[in-house]
């Protein structure tokens, strides 16, 4: 039986596989937290051109 437990990898790949999906999941909001920053930042100067457009 100690042999068998010894030689039973499913859990580390498991933990494995979790933290690759963490990984990506952390990317995925660091990359949207930057691509709505640079969209605001460009609906910002869009709003300050048409503002100063009808002044």
């Amino acid at each position: 039986m100690r042999k068998r437990f010894h030689a039973d990898r499913s859990g580390a790949t498991a933990i494995e596989y979790s933290l690759i999906a963490a990984l990506i999941a952390m990317a995925i909001v660091v990359a949207a937290r930057q691509t709505g920053s640079a969209v605001e930042g460009l609906m910002n100067r869009v709003a300050d051109e048409v503002t100063e457009a009808g002044q």
